[in-house]
């Protein structure tokens, strides 16, 4: 399986599109392009495995897997890039400002349901970051 996640930039934040086979799963916030700094940067364009993990902050969720120069890079639930991401993907039902979206807890939950099901088939899932043309 293959997520293909479209990106737009701006100073203040990263806007973007969630799509499997061409459907719209979600929308995406996430920081600044900032050369990959870790913690204040979204992670570089790319191709990442997808695995299933849990904490107790965020409960189920997805980590991305070789970032490069990065650790801990996740998807999980936040509505506002700048005061609750430190270099992650937060899945959201709607933009609602550049780096802001509404209703992140229930698109990561259209994620889980779509990806789960494969990785407990075994199957390998990626996440192909791109420019939003």
């Amino acid at each position: 399986m293959v997520l293909v996640l479209h990106r737009t930039y701006f100073p203040e934040g990263t806007q973007g599109t969630l799509e499997w086979n061409g459907n719209l799963i979600c929308y995406t916030i996430e920081l600044p392009w900032l050369q990959n700094q870790k913690r204040v940067s979204c992670v570089p364009e790319g191709e990442y495995i997808l695995q299933q993990r849990f904490s107790k902050k965020f409960g189920w969720h997805l980590h991305l897997v070789n970032v490069p120069g990065r650790d801990l890079i996740l998807i999980h639930p936040a509505n506002d890039a700048k005061k609750e991401l430190l270099g992650c993907i937060a899945p959201v039902t709607k933009h609602t400002g550049i780096g802001k979206g509404s209703f992140s807890r229930k698109a990561l939950s259209v994620i889980k349901k779509l990806v789960y099901p494969v990785l407990a088939s075994d199957e390998v899932v990626k996440l192909v970051i791109t420019t939003k043309s």
